[in-house]
């Protein structure tokens, strides 16, 4: 197909606006708005009725209700698969989208490009939320890979997991293109307003979390390194969506506890606005990432484009986003060879984090010179436009 006008791209995600509560759900958004100036977009998703023009969306079978959410996860697949008739190459994103993209292949004779955003084989953990609905996924996630044509990691270390997961999969059909950011989007908001009502005070130092509850997100590692930070420092956690009632019970335990022994622990269950989360990322002193497994962590992107420094963990793609020194700070961490991320020596893990927030809390004006340059490297590296324009070319490469 030479003219990409009239290339037909199906794009196949568990989310997409209203519903998104990950990264790739903010990829898939952002990737589908720039690929449609240079190609004909579809998006399958799953939920409820959408009304943007060239969406579909599919809700789960109410027949399967109450069934495994893997299997219920499964069917919708299938359904997705029927709606790509029509489609020149189908892209499909998580293990969620996977099984779509694979049956379509198959069905209707087109390549099928996946986006490796994470990797079943590195979260063991997900056994808790899903039972034996993770070899479901599991199996899903594999299939899609093997046969894929075409595989995009979102950083250069998520291809060396790739690899590594899936060693029959051929090195040469795997390809690195970034995650993206709308810098217009996310820029320094002076407002105060969110702050406010959400009782931050801007006039002393902030350390904030952005993610969901779950595993991977490392999120209690924060909240321990917390007990140490200075006591003037307000935590401010954006975190909800928890994957297991078992995860659920530890953060609230550890809140409270931090709450009992000292002030200014805000934590934001709901998710908010993106507009809200990017005043509160402006007026941060820091953003942390606190991660065991972060493919490449678009959060840090977003909180960067902010001008705010970051202080993330040194694991997966983040070091390629967060420049050690010049934007924030790496936390060194040793981990667990068994596909869950568990620091080695949790203790040393968690004092690392505090010691390096501290670093930044008691010198104001160096993390306001970090945040500065964390823009500018979000503007110049990592633009939607650019990163569309790359996925463009990667599918005339499996059409040819």
């Amino acid at each position: 197909m030479t003219d990409s006008a009239q290339l037909r791209v199906d794009l196949l995600t568990r989310e997409y606006p209203p519903e998104v509560y990950g990264g790739a759900g903010v990829h898939v958004e952002y990737l589908a708005r720039e690929l449609r100036r240079i190609a004909a977009v579809r998006v399958h998703c799953f939920g409820g009725p959408r009304t943007e023009p060239g969406v579909r969306a599919y809700p789960e079978p109410t027949a399967l209700a109450g069934a495994n959410p893997a299997l219920r996860t499964m069917a919708v697949d299938l359904e997705m698969a029927a709606g790509c008739a029509g489609a020149d190459v189908v892209h499909s994103h998580t293990w969620y989208a996977n099984l779509a993209g694979h049956t379509a292949k198959l069905l209707h004779g087109v390549p099928h490009v996946v986006t490796a955003h994470s990797l079943e084989p590195l979260r063991p953990w997900k056994a808790e939320q899903l039972g034996g609905g993770y070899a479901l996924s599991s199996w899903c996630e594999r299939t899609a890979f093997e046969a894929a044509d075409a595989i995009i990691a979102v950083s250069e270390g998520m291809r060396r997991d790739v690899l590594a997961a899936y060693p029959a999969v051929d090195p040469d059909r795997v390809r690195v293109v970034y995650n993206g950011i709308d810098t217009a989007q996310y820029a320094p908001d002076p407002g105060t307003g969110v702050l406010a009502r959400l009782g931050i005070d801007p006039t002393l130092p902030s350390v904030v979390y952005v993610g969901r509850i779950t595993r991977q997100k490392g999120l209690p590692y924060l909240l321990r390194a917390a007990r140490d930070l200075p006591a003037d420092a307000q935590l401010v956690l954006l975190a909800g969506a928890p994957d297991t009632p078992e995860i659920a019970a530890e953060v609230e335990g550890l809140v409270a506890e931090l709450r009992a022994r000292r002030s200014g622990v805000i934590w934001v269950a709901e998710m908010l606005p993106k507009a809200e989360v990017i005043q509160v990322l402006t007026h941060a002193t820091i953003f942390v990432c606190p991660s065991v497994y972060e493919p490449m962590g678009i959060v840090n992107l977003e909180a960067m484009a902010c001008e705010t420094a970051v202080v993330a963990t040194a694991t997966g793609g983040i070091p390629e986003v967060v420049a050690d020194g010049e934007t924030g700070l790496l936390v060194p961490i040793e981990q667990a060879t068994d596909g869950s991320g568990t620091p080695r020596d949790p203790e040393k893990f968690v004092a690392d984090l505090a010691a390096r927030i501290t670093e930044l809390l008691t010198a104001p004006e160096r993390a306001a010179t970090l945040g500065r340059a964390g823009r500018r490297r979000a503007v110049e590296h990592f633009s939607w436009d650019a990163i569309a324009r790359q996925t463009l070319e990667l599918y005339r490469s499996v059409l040819r």
